[in-house]
């Protein structure tokens, strides 16, 4: 279930030990393609990824109502989480994220463009953190609008940059142009997928200008491959 975006608030972090994981121009429109982005295989970012050790201070809900299991977990040039994805078609109106099409459709993300417009759901592939809170702040692990993520589902990466702020109790959310490169449904009216994908968010990564996807997916394949190397 999608819930309106949040605005930021202050909090602390802390770590745990290990535990297993539970079960000013108008940018030209961002053209994803669908499949692997880049020549990074999912199988070997997911190799590094099979341990969690916490650096949330508790555990997020991958929907409104549903039971607390998801850590945020770190290694030392990354965070990473294990969710579901829920669509958000928030940002500039278009042809398939508005008012008319999604009821919780808000006009607004939480970082805008270069151009101060806000972000294209449609058409830039980014990902939606937790707002700060007891259980955790990405703030605190260099984690902010413009950070690189690279978001796998199956067999398939795409890389994507942190781009709009959620509830503070749940994680698990990216973009239309997320969703549709993975394959996965990207209507926000049952679209997403309850499970199987991970979020690998790459710590003082940062594309600027945000809207930038080449450079988003430039800057995602290099430091995939030095997280693959070394973690």
């Amino acid at each position: 279930m999608r819930v309106q975006s949040l605005t930021l608030a202050a909090a602390s972090v802390a770590l745990l030990a290990p535990v297993p994981f539970p079960a000013a121009r108008p940018s030209p429109p961002v053209v994803v393609r669908e499949g692997r982005e880049g020549s990074v295989r999912a199988a070997d970012l997911l190799a590094k990824v099979r341990d969690c050790v916490p650096v949330s201070k508790g555990r997020y809900r991958s929907d409104d109502g549903s039971r607390a299991e998801i850590p945020v977990c770190g290694t030392r040039s990354a965070v990473f989480w294990k969710a579901d994805m829920d669509i958000d078609c928030d940002g500039r109106s278009g042809l398939v994220c508005n008012g008319r099409t999604d009821a919780l459709f808000s006009g607004t993300t939480a970082y805008q463009q270069s151009d101060g417009r806000y972000l294209s759901s449609e058409t830039l592939p980014y990902v939606v953190v937790p707002a700060p809170s007891g259980i955790w702040d990405h703030r605190a692990y260099g984690i902010r609008g413009g950070s690189v993520v690279a978001v796998i589902y199956q067999d398939r990466v795409q890389y994507a940059v942190v781009g709009d702020i959620g509830p503070r109790d749940i994680i698990g959310e990216a973009s239309y142009a997320t969703a549709k490169a993975l394959g996965i449904r990207p209507d926000p009216h049952g679209g997403g997928t309850s499970s199987g994908v991970t979020y690998i968010a790459f710590k003082n990564s940062r594309v600027s200008p945000i809207e930038d996807h080449a450079a988003a997916a430039a800057a995602g394949e290099r430091l995939a491959r030095e997280f693959v190397r070394g973690g």
